[in-house]
């Protein structure tokens, strides 16, 4: 872990000659504070940030230090003294500013400020890098491009911006987001944030696939019959109606989380592990795979139940609203590989519990085999809650039965890396912003690629006003769900068939 740890420092100190100024807009707000500055903040505790670091917050909100200071600490995890003093040091390297989006004036004020910062650090040619983290609202993503470009570039260091999602509504819109940025900064200085690429089993399901050999022969339509790729939430919009509402599930969560688990998990080995390696096999894999129709798709709305309203009774949302807020998508690829395997993607809000998952589903025992109606394999990888990879498989039941029970191969993290700290996605990518490893960021042909697959159906949905079936919120989601999987081959078996035995030592 030291080794680990002096690396990392090494890679950002090489990179940025110790040094970088931090500016964090939208300070003030939900995703600064509950993300963001955690993030930073665990970096600074363990070492890996410059050490002529400053983070300076920046936001419309006219706020005190007193005010500003509360909001960045009111999710970080103090746990002891060490914490404490921690806290201390990072408090003292950072600072807030108030200013517009959309003013001359106060870019000017802002880089004058950070001009000042630079100087009280003393920092030279090559340590006047500047790190812009755009935690704001896609309305203002060109305003404070565009501010930052002109009066705000440092012109004696390394410049990068961090965008996050959602990046456009469609291909059109994403295609000329992508070209006003790309107007303001180089693409290497863009950094496109998806932080599911940040999560800890998303970030190995490259070392899964590539690194045992045992899975690569069967990583294919000749013995994988399906692929379902999940993302369940037990919440509904909870006071985001109206913005829910312009974006709907698939924008939400599935052009993007879920594509960029479904390109990891469907790709040709990149012919390198460099950053431009990996995004080009997911832009070749994305090339591959047909545009979702309708008749592939099922949508949903969840419905009001016992205490839990529905999605209609929000105030901001309205009263004749089609917004999807579940939705399970087929998508196809068209390689060798993978002909004829559904990869079916499902999301939703106000279901039944929180989940997100790959479940690979192997084909069935052969007609004629030894154990014909054998139960099928899955290798399942559960994202979150709780880190786990786990294979389902057939087994003799211990003792003299000649009876075959599925058990489970189980590799849960909590249980096996008990004293290692699962980083949060955030502080992963912000590292990698650091290190100039792009890896973990979306490439703007890889969005274009992405856009083009769900495009038509978007349109479609909007255009001919497709209604989605109801659900009870707390639900599994529509009633036709389990009809719609399985066309596709998918089996489902409930939890309590997978079971551990436990047989009795006896007396």
């Amino acid at each position: 872990m030291a080794s680990d740890l002096k690396e990392l420092q090494d890679q950002v100190s090489h990179q940025l000659n110790d040094a970088i100024t931090i500016i964090v807009f939208g300070a003030s707000g939900d995703l600064a504070g509950k993300k963001t500055y955690p993030a930073l903040f665990n970096l600074y505790s363990t070492g890996v940030l410059p050490k002529k670091v400053h983070i300076t917050g920046y936001a419309r909100s006219d706020l005190s230090r007193e005010e500003y200071v509360k909001r960045i600490t009111a999710h970080l995890k103090i746990n002891s003294d060490s914490d404490k003093q921690k806290l201390d040091e990072f408090l003292k390297i950072t600072d807030y500013t108030q200013g517009q989006y959309d003013q001359d004036e106060s870019w000017k004020t802002l880089d004058k400020h950070i001009e000042e910062l630079e100087q009280e650090r003393d920092l030279g040619k090559g340590q006047k890098n500047r790190l812009f983290y755009m935690a704001l609202p896609p309305s203002v993503f060109l305003p404070v491009a565009t501010g930052l470009s002109k009066f705000v570039y440092s012109s004696e260091g390394r410049n990068r911006i961090v965008i996050e999602k959602p990046f456009g509504k469609d291909l059109e819109s994403s295609t000329q987001l992508a070209k006003d940025l790309g107007e303001l900064f180089k693409e290497d200085e863009i950094y496109r944030i998806d932080h599911y690429l940040g999560k800890e089993m998303v970030k190995n399901i490259m070392t899964l696939r590539f690194a045992n050999m045992f899975l690569g022969p069967m990583w294919s339509a000749e013995s994988i019959d399906n692929v379902q790729i999940t993302l369940k939430e037990p919440f509904g919009t909870e006071g985001r109606g109206g913005y829910f509402d312009e974006y709907n599930i698939i924008r939400d969560v599935m052009q993007n989380h879920l594509l960029q688990v479904f390109s990891l998990v469907a790709m040709e080995k990149p012919t390198g592990r460099d950053p431009e390696s990996i995004r080009d096999a997911k832009v070749d894999l994305l090339r591959h795979v047909k545009p979702i129709t309708l008749e592939d798709s099922l949508l949903g709305q969840y419905v009001a139940n016992n205490d839990k309203p529905g999605y209609k009774d929000d105030d901001t949302v309205p009263e004749d609203s089609i917004c999807p807020t579940f939705a399970t998508l087929v998508l196809w690829i068209e390689n060798e590989r993978w002909k004829k395997v559904p990869f079916i993607l499902k999301a939703g809000k106000g279901l039944d519990n929180a989940k997100v998952e790959v479940r690979i589903q192997f084909k069935d025992t052969p007609k004629g085999s030894l154990y014909e109606g054998a139960v099928r394999n899955e290798l399942v990888l559960r994202i979150q809650p709780g880190e786990a990879i786990y294979f389902k498989f057939n087994n003799k039941r211990p003792g003299l039965s000649q009876q075959i029970i599925t058990t489970d191969l189980d590799l849960t993290y909590k249980d096996r890396y008990k004293d290692m700290r699962v980083p949060d996605a955030y502080e992963g990518l912000i590292l990698d912003v650091l290190r100039s490893d792009h890896s973990n960021f979306v490439r703007d042909d890889e969005l274009d690629a992405a856009w083009r697959i769900f495009t038509p159906l978007l349109h479609k949905i909007e255009r001919d006003r497709i209604e989605p079936k109801p659900y009870p919120y707390g639900s599994r989601g529509p009633k036709e769900l389990d009809a719609f999987v399985k066309k596709y081959g998918v089996v489902r078996r409930s939890d309590v068939e997978y079971q551990w035995p436990v047989q009795s030592v006896g007396k």
